[in-house]
């Protein structure tokens, strides 16, 4: 059987969070083709990023809490091995 994730509870949430920030590119899309201030498009997207980095922190929160933490015996270490190359991955960009 397959393991339901850490976000499974918080899941209807989380895909709102990602139609706003959906929403959000598709704005900055529509600010560069009607060749808005240079400044403008910058200050959208570094508000896109924040809202993705509290989307992924979200998810590491869940899946440490869920994931790591109910995790037994070996497996724990494996899990934390997951989790770190995850946070690796997110910090490199």
């Amino acid at each position: 059987m397959k393991e339901k994730p850490g976000y499974s509870a918080s899941k209807d949430q989380l895909l709102k969070r990602l139609a706003r920030i959906e929403g959000q590119v598709r704005g900055v899309s529509r600010m560069v083709e009607e060749e808005r201030y240079c400044i403008d498009v910058l200050t959208q997207i570094g508000a896109i990023q924040a809202a993705l980095d509290k989307v992924a922190l979200g998810l590491l929160d869940e899946h440490t809490r869920h994931c790591v933490v109910e995790a037994e015996g070996g497996e724990q270490i494996a899990k934390v091995d997951e989790l770190m190359g995850a946070v690796g991955r997110l910090v490199r960009g």
